[in-house]
């Protein structure tokens, strides 16, 4: 027996355990794809203390964006320094609802009642985002801070994120979020550093970063 044909027998072999692992992969996909027959709105709750939080929940508003559904976005803690998502959606889909607290990070205010007053002002620009049918996907970037440094009452939070239309998606993130929080999403994803360039000196880059 020559070395070629052991190499195609060899292949051979190879060629149909991926065939077989791919069926039995398949198989799996499409009774996965059949159980899940309830049709719903869905809230995700990006955490962890990794970046790409509020990455990723823009992916979903350029997602929406796509499909032509509607979007509102709130940004709890951020908005004195400009970043390429404020830009590219004021500038490009002015008809997003997007609204920034404005006050930066709570370490450079250091000013607990002005802070509370400003998530308090923002949280009712978000909670009308929350009852308005017409928005396909809300997303509360940072929200989880205001609950950890008890800015806003978490059970009013959580019921009007419980109560919203049945239609409407919603994506949070931020750090920790809570017990309450996390029974009540449907999909958790937790982000983890396992390597960050800024502790390693990079300053942070436009266009990545910010």
């Amino acid at each position: 027996m020559t070395d070629q044909t052991n190499n195609n027998e060899s292949n051979d072999k190879k060629n149909a355990k991926h065939k077989a692992s791919m069926e039995k992969q398949k198989a799996n996909v499409d009774a996965s794809i059949a159980a899940a027959d309830e049709e719903r709105g869905i809230v995700l709750l990006l955490t962890g203390d990794g970046k790409g939080k509020s990455s990723s929940a823009f992916g979903m508003v350029l997602r929406s964006l796509g499909y032509g559904y509607k979007v509102a976005i709130t940004q709890f803690i951020k908005g004195e320094q400009l970043s390429g998502e404020e830009i590219f959606i004021r500038d490009k889909h002015p008809e997003v609802d997007f609204y920034q607290m404005g006050t930066g990070f709570t370490w450079n205010t250091q000013d607990r009642e002005k802070d509370i007053a400003a998530a308090e002002r923002t949280w009712e620009v978000a909670l009308k985002q929350l009852e308005n049918p017409e928005n396909h996907l809300v997303v509360l970037d940072e929200l989880t801070y205001m609950l950890a440094y008890k800015y806003l009452d978490e059970t009013t939070v959580v019921n009007a994120i419980e109560n919203r239309p049945p239609e409407q998606s919603v994506v949070i993130t931020g750090r920790g979020g809570g017990k309450a929080l996390r029974e009540l999403a449907d999909t958790v994803s937790e982000i983890h550093d396992s390597k960050h360039a800024f502790k390693a000196g990079v300053k942070a880059r436009k266009g990545v970063d910010y």
